[in-house]
């Protein structure tokens, strides 16, 4: 070894979680050392969230344009270049990636590594030529795409998201296997794009989502073309002709067939990056699944903690920076921090989106027994009817009291409208809060205020007789 260093704080993996840790660390002053042996930013800012929102945003381009007949205006069709779009998805990341580099870390006064990293015992961990001692070590080393057993797929050139933004060139025909929320965004987008595209999914797509919201954006997605196969499983895939590819599977019904296309892309979910760091070596307990954490976010080894995507818990980028976010709190303060798994919500940047807040209605019912359901279309919204954008609904989950239990939109631009829902529930708000809001007008987050007021619908007799009662006093 050529180095020692001891410090308070080591974290492992420059990615959301890593990251938020290391800037707050730092900013009180105390001594840490990131390690990364990828590139900075991780999963998110390089293979995810932000290069697909880049793909996502020029489709959708080329949606108002095929729409923008019905406003009277004729701007012809899109002429889509490829190598355009793949530029603009490198320049958005390029614009962003000064936030998560090196250099702008290392300013912040964290030493930054760029090596692998590896458990030497419970209180030492290697990364190179340097030997690293710190009071506390947090993982936060992310996951990857899970790719599944399927015979002859190991002989395709397949697509993951860590290689699907490295393409110049529109797929012909795209294959998507996988119907989550990875597998039917890029297979909207793509479709909007100009590539044909069919989804093959085993079971029903977006099955984490409920599936009254997620018919909305299925029945989307199969009126732009998407051809969807579910509740259909892969037998086997192989190569057709010199440049394709064709994908066998057998429907509910027993009957098979055959899905050809050009390229294939895997989108069957992620798997903790756990190998290679040794960490039977630290006493720290882990499987396929991912590092054992109690809900602490302590492993077995009292020195180590492990966050975002390694625990396998929640693979969201935004729950990942509110776990190292509560982390900070026993590393700094010695105070407890349970994360609140309740208040988490989630996106599917799909046309319609998707989105949710709080609990399911499932599980609403579950803790609850007895919840109210309230909903509301878009479709009677103003401003949607101005924007001819009148698909989608809000529906809010509450007690029998008007607590907001959970929240469901889906509707364009449903990512931006759950926000204020998303701070309602941590306050634990109820609907007379939701109905006293003041929004502007025309606005479509008003479908939410009209949902809220029909928990009032009908009005309660005791109320009427007093406003009958009042009257009589002029």
């Amino acid at each position: 070894m050529t180095e020692e260093i001891k410090t308070d704080i080591c974290v492992i993996g420059a990615g959301s979680a890593g990251l938020t840790l290391a800037a707050a660390a730092s900013a009180f002053d105390v001594p840490t050392v990131l390690i990364e042996n990828g590139r900075m930013g991780g999963d998110c800012l390089n293979y995810g969230c932000v290069p697909s929102k880049a793909l996502i945003a020029a489709a959708r381009h080329v949606a108002h344009l095929r729409e923008a007949s019905a406003f009277g205006v004729n701007a012809g069709s899109a002429d889509v270049d490829f190598a355009g779009v793949h530029a603009h998805i490198r320049s958005v990341i390029a614009a962003i990636a000064p936030n998560d580099s090196q250099a702008r870390f290392t300013g912040l006064g964290v030493r930054v590594i760029r090596e692998r990293a590896s458990f030497q015992d419970r209180r030492t961990v290697i990364a190179g030529e340097t030997r690293i001692s710190a009071r506390r070590f947090v993982i936060a080393t992310g996951s990857s795409p899970q790719i599944p057993e399927i015979e002859g797929l190991e002989g395709i050139d397949y697509l993951t998201n860590e290689t699907l933004f490295d393409l110049t060139k529109l797929p012909t025909h795209l294959v998507v296997i996988g119907g989550g929320p990875v597998g039917m965004e890029m297979a909207q987008a793509f479709r909007r794009l100009g590539s044909e595209v069919s989804l093959v999914e085993r079971g029903r797509v977006l099955s984490h989502d409920d599936p009254e919201l997620a018919d909305h954006v299925r029945r989307r997605l199969v009126a732009e073309g998407v051809a969807l196969h579910e509740e259909t499983e892969i037998l086997r895939v192989a190569r057709r002709g010199r440049y394709g590819v064709r994908v066998h599977v057998k429907k509910a019904d027993g009957t098979e067939e055959a899905v050809d296309g050009t390229q294939i892309l895997v989108a069957t979910g992620r798997r903790p990056n756990v190998g290679r760091l040794d960490l039977d070596k630290a006493g720290v307990e882990f499987d396929e699944t991912g590092i054992k954490v109690g809900a602490n976010l302590r492993t077995g080894n009292r020195r180590v903690y492990a966050v975002g995507d390694v625990t396998g818990a929640l693979n969201f980028t935004h729950w990942a920076g509110y776990e190292a976010g509560l982390l900070l709190r026993p590393l700094l303060f010695r105070i407890g921090a349970r994360p609140k798994r309740d208040l988490l919500p989630w996106v599917t940047y799909t046309d319609p989106e998707l989105a949710h807040a709080g609990l399911t209605l499932a599980e609403a019912e579950r803790r609850h027994g007895h919840v109210r359901v309230l909903r509301w279309p878009v479709a009677e919204n103003d401003r949607a009817r101005a924007e001819r954008q009148t698909e989608g609904l809000i529906r809010l989950v509450t007690t029998r009291r008007g607590r907001l239990l959970g929240v469901d939109i889906v509707a364009r631009n449903a990512g931006e409208m759950i926000a204020p829902y998303a701070l309602a529930l941590s306050k634990r708000l109820n609907v007379r809060d939701m109905m006293g809001m003041i929004l502007p007008y025309p606005t479509v987050s008003e479908v939410g205020k009209r949902a809220a007021t029909s928990f009032y619908v009908p009005v309660p007799n005791k109320a009427k007789a007093l406003a009958r009662f009042l009257r009589r006093f002029g």
